[in-house]
C-alpha cells in the first residue's frame, strides 16, 4: 500500500495484519480521490475509522491543510502515527484514539472532508454518517465505503446522497449538503 501522488508520492505505508483488517484496495482510493480531486486543497479532513490512515495521509500528500485521524483501537493509532511520521505529513495532523461517538460530540472545528470507512456490516456506518453530517462545512463532501450489499440511507441530517461509484464489491457513496449537491 502507498501514497498515489502528492509530497509523499510512492511511500509505502503500514497496515495492521489479521482477519478485521480491510484497507481500502488501490484502485479504489485511486477512484475516491479522482472523484475529489479538486476540492482537496487548503482542505480540513477527517479520517474516521481511520485504520492505516492511508486516506487521510493521501489526502495531505495532495494539499490538504489539516488530517484529524480517529479510531478506538491503540494497534491502529499506532500505525497512523508511524505512516503519518515515514511519510513527513505528521505536522499536518493530529491523531485521536477515540471511540467516533465521543470524538464527533465533542469536535468543535468543521471539516471539509469526511472519509467513512468502518468494519463492514456493524453498523457503525449508519450511525456515524448523521453526526459527521453535523460537523461538516456546507460546501463540504462525505464520502463512505461500504459493500454493495449494505444500503445507505438518501441523507443524514443536511448531507444528501449524490452518488454511488461501484468497484467490484464495495461502493463509494459520496453525500453533499443539499444545498450544494453539484459533483
Amino acid at each position: 500500500m502507498r501514497v498515489i501522488t502528492g509530497s509523499a508520492r510512492g511511500r509505502r505505508l503500514m497496515t495492521l495484519e489479521g482477519e478485521n483488517v480491510r484497507p481500502t484496495p488501490e484502485r479504489v482510493k485511486e477512484g475516491l480521490f479522482s472523484i475529489i480531486q479538486f476540492q482537496i486543497e487548503g482542505r480540513r479532513v477527517l479520517d474516521l475509522f481511520a485504520g492505516s490512515g492511508q486516506l487521510g495521509i493521501e489526502a495531505l500528500s495532495r494539499g490538504a491543510k489539516q488530517g484529524v485521524f480517529v479510531d478506538a483501537s491503540k494497534d491502529s493509532i499506532a500505525i497512523v502515527q508511524k505512516n503519518l511520521e515515514s511519510t513527513r505529513l505528521d505536522t499536518k495532523a493530529q491523531v485521536k484514539k477515540m471511540d467516533f461517538s465521543a470524538f464527533l460530540l465533542q469536535n468543535r472545528e468543521p471539516f471539509d472532508l469526511a472519509f467513512l470507512d468502518p468494519p463492514y456490516r456493524t453498523g457503525l456506518l449508519q450511525r456515524a454518517l448523521p453526526m459527521v453530517a453535523d460537523t461538516m462545512n456546507k460546501g463540504g463532501a462525505i464520502i463512505c465505503e461500504n459493500p454493495d450489499d449494505e444500503e445507505m440511507p438518501e441523507s443524514a441530517g443536511s448531507f444528501v446522497r449524490v452518488r454511488s461509484y461501484r468497484y467490484g464489491k464495495i461502493v463509494l457513496t459520496l453525500y453533499r449538503h443539499k444545498d450544494v449537491t453539484e459533483e
